[in-house]
């Protein structure tokens, strides 16, 4: 197919007013996440003082197994995405549907985990009350597992056909569900009985099934079903094993990227409460300008999924170079409120527990801001890239950087800041180097082009012949042009 422009192409296509339109819903509902965890860290640090190095620090480490799950169902994005952009709506179903079993499967089993809490805990080596308190949240959260990775499968339907403001409903309205029952839980307000740290975690599990509902019941309505196959229920091996051929590698760089600040913060943990405490609220204020951004990214992606799909990368790139534009300008003014008002921002966490320590907390968070504020720039390319990349099928490559740059410039290198007592701000220098370099390689990756000849779907839908198969003949389609183990590639 021609990349020539087509005589009634949208004069918007490929820009930021496109991009925009796709991305606010998605910002919006990741900034909705944002305000939750802050609340959530805000109210266990008023109740409980050092109660929030405990729920940063059990929430990473479910976050390490959860990330991995979580980016490998919702990859069903791109799938959904390539197929929205080549015209194959009756696939789309079928392909949400691979990822809904995945996540049933995967989110039944994370229970596993939680009789192996204490030992998990444990691995941190924090102080015993620190540890109870991790346990606690821990546990409750693996119960939240199968509703969130459903609740992610069920946003791909959405997302990927650029329908990102009923993304926003279905957050939304769990959101709301866990945010109040975390202040009536936590605090036991208005009859409810007062759980403490155990509340937020439950809040979590409530708001989180509350979502999954609601977006199953919204993508199973006659008209989706009619147009997109959503009752197509039938699972696909083919359809599968390529879903996880690019969704596992996928969840990997996730996986990886979490796991490699988990290890940071428990190593950090080592140090000592203060430096846990006051980086964990460094982490928290950083979300500000990370889920924000990550909306974006997921936009992007999403962009990029479909206009390979119709066979048009020149139109991706240019949506991922817009998508950086906003995202540098987004970062810029988020840092530069770090860098203004370091100690407003941190009094927001203020414990009456334990003045003393408090003020020693207080002390690094301005330096610890300044760091974020920082390297924000750089983890907007990060995000913009590597979504970009993700969303063409070049995952296999984002996983191996992100293994092999983790660990010898953070991991490694901030074990030794404990070891030979360096001091919390080496510890943070070195995270700093790993998200610059990240940044800078994946930049190279894209500006290589390699991902403007992938896809993830079959050959016949990627051409631009607009083939419509029924299920039983996709086997037939694969044998024709078979999916090696990386993405397909397509002549531009």
């Amino acid at each position: 197919m021609s990349n020539e422009k087509r005589p009634m192409e949208d004069a918007t296509a490929g820009g930021a007013v496109e991009l925009l339109r796709l991305a606010w819903p998605l910002v919006l509902s990741n900034s909705f996440w944002t305000l939750q965890i802050v609340l959530d860290r805000i109210l266990i640090s008023r109740s409980l003082g050092e109660g929030v190095g405990a729920a940063f620090s059990a929430a990473m480490l479910f976050w390490v197994p959860m990330a991995l799950l979580q980016n490998t169902a919702s990859y069903a994005t791109t799938f959904v995405a390539q197929y929205t952009g080549a015209n194959q709506p009756h696939r789309v179903g079928p392909a949400v549907w691979q990822s809904l079993y995945f996540s049933i499967t995967t989110g039944v089993a994370f229970l596993g985990l939680v009789p192996l809490t204490e030992s998990l805990i444990a691995l941190g080596a924090h102080d015993p009350e620190l540890q109870a308190m991790e346990a606690i949240y821990f546990r409750c959260l693996c119960f939240a597992a199968l509703p969130i990775l459903v609740t992610h499968s069920v946003s791909s339907f959405f997302a990927g056909r650029g329908d990102s403001r009923t993304v926003l409903v279905i957050n939304a309205v769990g959101l709301t569900v866990n945010a109040f029952f975390t202040c009536a839980w936590i605090f036991g307000l208005w009859g409810f009985p007062q759980l403490g740290i155990a509340g937020a975690g439950w809040a979590t599990v409530l708001g989180s099934s509350t979502s999954a509902l609601v977006g199953l019941g919204w993508m199973l309505r006659p008209c989706f079903q009619k147009a997109f196959a959503t009752a197509a229920w039938r699972f696909e091996k083919d359809l599968f094993r390529r879903l996880m051929r690019f969704g596992i590698p996928n969840g990997l760089f996730a996986g990886l990227d979490v796991l490699a600040f988990t290890i940071f913060l428990f190593i950090v943990g080592r140090l000592g409460k203060v430096e846990l405490a006051a980086s964990s609220i460094a982490f928290t204020l950083n979300l500000f300008s990370f889920l924000p951004s990550f909306g974006l990214g997921q936009a992007v992606a999403v962009l990029v999924g479909q206009r390979l799909g119709e066979n048009r990368p020149d139109l991706a790139e240019r949506t991922t170079w817009a998508g950086l534009c906003i995202a540098l300008v987004y970062m810029l003014v988020i840092g530069l409120i770090y860098l203004l008002l370091p100690d407003q921002l941190a009094m927001i966490f203020q414990s009456d527990s334990d003045a003393a320590q408090w003020q020693q907390v207080a002390a690094l968070i301005p330096t610890l801001l300044a760091f974020v504020a920082l390297y924000s720039s750089f983890d907007a390319m990060n995000l913009v890239f590597s979504f970009a990349l993700r969303g063409a099928g070049d995952t296999r490559f984002v996983t191996l950087i992100a293994f092999f740059l983790s660990w010898p410039i953070m991991v490694l290198p901030t074990w030794a800041a404990w070891r030979f007592d360096w001091g919390l701000y080496w510890a943070w220098t070195f995270a700093s180097v790993y998200i610059l370099l990240l940044a800078l390689v994946f930049l190279l990756r894209f500006r290589q082009g390699r991902w403007r000849t992938m896809r993830v779907i079959e050959m016949a839908a990627a051409s631009g012949t607009n083939l419509k198969l029924e299920p039983d003949e996709l086997e037939d389609a694969e044998s024709l042009d078979p999916i090696t183990d990386s993405a397909t590639s397509v002549p531009n």
